[in-house]
């Protein structure tokens, strides 16, 4: 009497042996969880997220007519959001923008205009003290070209409003950025070196000579790979949350919702792997293909920097990339508070890079 071959079961004890190879693989340690470790540890220690620019609001009764309007608009770093009054207001509550600056004229004799400036408790402070800096240098450049004999052209009201908001760390920038890193380095390095070491090493051959079928095979390494990868995720935010107080801002359902993004961005990662493995005509072209999928994600995608910090005509570049749009959704869901239906966007993109290269992975990919 025949036993049938059970596929499932065969799939799963390729799991397993995949997940030890994965374990006792140093590289895959390294990249996966070491690397991202100390760039978090380093970020976390230091305090402060060092950006150059920022983002600012003017208020809608504001004075535009005026050397001081103007002046800020010319100074590099600083840009001007134009929205509605409520989309301002939650932008400056969750911290996307520094402040709204209101310019107004003054009834009495002198000074001519003030300078009213309101932020949030989420506004990085180093950020508006960079500010008022600039606005003190712009009116006392004025006063010193324009108007030397006046004592001063406008004042600073130094009674700032501050509105209540979620207070912003470093690590809340940092660590999505790192976990994107380590989930893209182990799906492209990782499903490109193992595929390629299972062909040179004629273990898909010998896999060939049982009962498996072949979509099962990929299904057994890929399995091992996320189990593997999501494992060191709740490490990397776990550590973040514990050690740094990392914003979970609805605690473990934020958790979960996490946890689902970066399973639906490592399937699609994986998918630039499984066209590098097919790409490569040796070992060791693998690295520099790699690199080329990889290198331009790690350094324009928001992983160490806001994007924002980048040439005009190089951010649309940025927005393109699929680790963009994980970091993005993983910052939103994490600090502002949105789920995974407010991501849809960010989401629907990954999900277009990932039918993309799946469509070309299937051309490339090699059996043998």
């Amino acid at each position: 009497m025949s036993v049938q071959y059970n596929q499932v079961r065969a799939m799963l004890a390729i799991t397993r042996a995949s997940l030890k190879g994965i374990l006792r693989s140093p590289s895959a340690v390294v990249f996966s969880l070491a690397f991202p470790l100390i760039f978090i540890l380093v970020f976390g220690f230091i305090g402060g997220v060092g950006k150059v620019s920022f983002k600012m609001s003017i208020d809608k009764k504001s004075d535009t007519l005026n050397p001081v309007y103007t002046a800020i608009k010319s100074v590099p770093g600083i840009t001007i959001v134009n929205k509605p009054d409520n989309e301002i207001k939650e932008d400056l509550e969750k911290g996307r923008i520094t402040a709204v600056l209101n310019i107004l004229k003054n009834a009495s004799a002198a000074p001519p205009y003030i300078i009213n400036l309101k932020t949030s408790e989420a506004v990085n402070p180093q950020n508006l003290q960079v500010l008022k800096s600039i606005l003190n240098s712009i009116v006392a450049n004025i006063n010193k070209g324009t108007y030397p004999q006046a004592p001063t052209f406008a004042a600073i009201n130094e009674d700032v409003q501050k509105i209540p908001g979620r207070t912003y760390r470093t690590i809340d920038f940092i660590l999505p950025g790192q976990l994107g890193f380590s989930l893209l380095s182990a799906g492209v390095f990782g499903v490109a070196f193992l595929f390629y070491n299972l062909r040179q090493q004629l273990v898909l051959k010998r896999f060939y000579a049982t009962p498996i079928q072949r979509p099962y095979i990929i299904l057994g390494e890929a399995i091992s790979r996320v189990i593997f990868q999501l494992t060191t995720a709740v490490i990397i935010i776990g550590i973040g949350y514990f050690a740094f107080h990392y914003t979970l801002i609805h605690g473990f359902v934020t958790f979960l919702e996490i946890m689902v993004l970066s399973f639906l961005a490592l399937i699609v990662f994986m998918g630039f792997g499984f066209v590098v493995s097919g790409l490569a005509k040796n070992e060791s072209m693998i690295p520099p293909v790699a690199n080329l999928v990889t290198l331009p994600q790690f350094l324009l995608a928001g992983t160490f920097f806001s994007i924002d910090v980048f040439p005009s005509w190089l951010q649309p570049i940025c927005r393109v990339l699929p680790l963009t749009h994980f970091n993005d959704a993983m910052r939103k869901i994490a600090f502002e508070g949105a789920h995974l239906k407010d991501c849809l966007f960010q989401i629907g993109v990954l999900a277009l890079w990932g039918v993309v290269v799946y469509a070309v992975a299937v051309k490339v990919f090699k059996w043998e």
